[in-house]
């Protein structure tokens, strides 16, 4: 029978030793690689991860919540509710601080909720009061699209910067109110396009403009979902200046803005509402419209509240072909990449690591105003698909294709519509 000595052995109460454990009380040498490195207040570690693997992200580096910019949030539906407020836990650059809204005992829950003062949350006829509370830098508006521009211009009123929901407005001509007030009051105004901060639509669009796969000539993208509601603001036209365009299919519009990088010169579109449905007395039920682009590209979009939900972008290049499943989702996006490789048509997936779009675009909007920097989504973004969705309008009603003018044609906002 043979003896070995045991694996670990006795030095000293509660001390064990072995091959591969220290001696009780040597101290351990931390790594670089382990600890980090410091610079201008921010910590960053080199990769331990191996080739094969993709390196992990480097910690956030968020502004102290006092430092961060105080937001407003003016409507607390269902949106800001299931999503926007929810994402101001992962902002690093904007926090909640105050809340507008027409219904006093749902606003006085969802401060305590979130822990804001019961003495910063205000009516809609009270948004001028917000020019006295220091706290407030800007306003997040997400109420019916009806309701934008009034709320957009008592803010810029107020001093107070403006995140504003799509659509921007009911109308281009209101649109080009706010463009013109927060200009007229030195605040920044971006329009709320969340597709356009969401890693794998930057991605896709990346590659439909990089010439990898050649250039994109046919798009076609699907916005839709069952409307079962009668009586939803969504389907009264003062609230909500259409249907399923304004509402879901302004993102096949902005999206395939976004893809192409260029704006259409012309479009054509057919409405079809159901025989006797009274929920669409007021607005559309289902839009289907055509883009043509100065590049040749073709974009076919479809948007409808009353087929079952599909939110997909598909883009055919010269040498391949991108499709976006889950496009204008919340989340769920998958981009699959087809082309022909050694002579075998092959299908691959690009993943990235998900992160809150909502979120992304908050702290886009609090980087701007922080840094005195240009939004990429500003106000005249949301103006162009006001002109656009108006041409569309404009072709279904009468039957034919509609010319575009080249964005830099617009004339400028009046001056008594300042």
């Amino acid at each position: 029978m043979s003896h070995h000595a045991p694996r670990f052995s006795s030095a000293g109460p509660g001390t064990a030793t072995g091959p591969h454990l220290p001696v009780a009380g040597e101290p351990l040498s931390p790594q670089p690689i382990d600890v980090g490195h410091v610079e201008q207040q921010r910590v960053t570690f080199e990769n331990w991860k191996g080739e094969g693997d993709r390196p992990e992200p480097q910690p956030p580096t968020p502004r102290a919540p006092h430092k961060r910019l105080g937001v407003a949030i003016v409507g607390l539906g269902r949106l800001t509710l299931n999503q926007i407020l929810p994402a101001f836990s992962q902002s690093q650059l904007a926090r909640p601080v105050a809340l507008v809204s027409g219904r006093p005992e749902k606003a006085r829950a969802v401060a305590a909720q979130y822990g804001i003062d019961p003495a910063a949350v205000y009516h809609y006829d009270e948004m001028a009061r917000m020019a006295e509370n220091r706290e407030i830098d800007a306003v997040y508006i997400v109420t019916p699209n009806g309701r934008h521009r009034d709320h957009a211009l008592a803010a810029a009123q107020a001093g107070k910067h403006v995140l504003c929901e799509k659509p921007m407005a009911n109308t281009s001509a209101e649109a080009r109110e706010m463009i013109a007030a927060c200009a007229d009051a030195g605040v920044k105004l971006m329009i709320a396009y969340r597709c356009q901060y969401e890693l794998l639509n930057l991605e896709t669009a990346r590659l439909a403009q990089s010439g990898e796969l050649g250039a994109p000539r046919i798009i076609h993208a699907t916005n839709t979902q069952v409307h079962g509601a009668g009586d939803q603001w969504r389907i009264r036209a003062a609230l909500s200046g259409g249907g399923a365009l304004p509402d879901i299919g302004l993102y096949c519009l902005n999206g395939v803005r976004t893809m192409l990088g260029e704006d259409p010169i012309e479009v054509y579109a057919q409405i079809v509402n159901p025989v006797g449905d009274e929920r669409y007395a007021e607005v559309e039920e289902t839009v289907s419209f055509t883009l043509r682009f100065p590049s040749g590209a073709i974009a076919n979009c479809v948007t409808s509240y009353g087929a079952h939900e599909c939110k997909n972008m598909e883009i055919r290049l010269e040498k391949g072909s991108l499709e976006l499943e889950n496009a204008f989702a919340y989340q769920g996006q998958r981009l699959y990449v087809a082309q022909l490789r050694d002579g075998r048509e092959q299908m691959s997936e690009i993943r990235l690591a998900p992160k809150n779009q909502f979120t992304l675009e908050i702290d886009h909007f609090a980087d701007c105003v922080l840094n005195s920097r240009t939004p990429h989504t500003p106000g005249e973004e949301g103006l162009q698909d006001h002109i656009l969705m108006e041409a569309i309008y404009r072709s279904a009603r009468e039957g034919v294709p509609v010319k575009i003018d080249a964005p830099s044609a617009h004339p400028p906002v009046a001056a008594d519509a300042r």
